[in-house]
């Protein structure tokens, strides 16, 4: 069996990727014996092959998983830790920016009363 290729697995559904990752494991499972019974070398690529393989069918079906998700939460007011943006520590914990704006009653009423004057200078 020849490798797989990630974008031939992308364009499969989950039932298809979760029936071909279940015959990678069984094919890797037989290779695994037959290594065991004949102890020949030429398994030993064969067995990196699937192993391979199996990985990229996991990662499609992770990735997919989590474009899914992401569809679903876009728009909501909270979302998984690990579908939001990582940043830093110091970002995520800084005001927003209307926070950061955001004035008391009594600064508004200040300068509501008391605007800033304005002169005229000589020069």
């Amino acid at each position: 069996m020849a490798p797989v290729k990630a974008y031939e697995l992308r364009a499969k559904d989950k039932t298809e990727l979760t029936k071909q990752l279940e015959d990678l494991k069984q094919e890797l499972a037989t290779l695994k014996v037959q290594k065991i019974a004949s102890g020949a070398t030429s398994k030993s690529t064969k067995l990196r092959e699937v192993r391979k393989s199996i990985a990229r069918v996991n990662t499609v079906i992770s990735q997919s998983q989590r474009a899914h998700l992401k569809l679903f939460y876009k728009g909501k007011k909270f979302k998984p830790l690990d579908l939001r943006p990582k940043k830093t520590r110091a970002i995520r914990r800084r005001l927003t920016k209307s926070e950061a704006g955001a004035r008391t009653l009594r600064a508004k009423k200040r300068a509501a009363h008391f605007p800033l004057r304005r002169y005229a200078v000589k020069a």
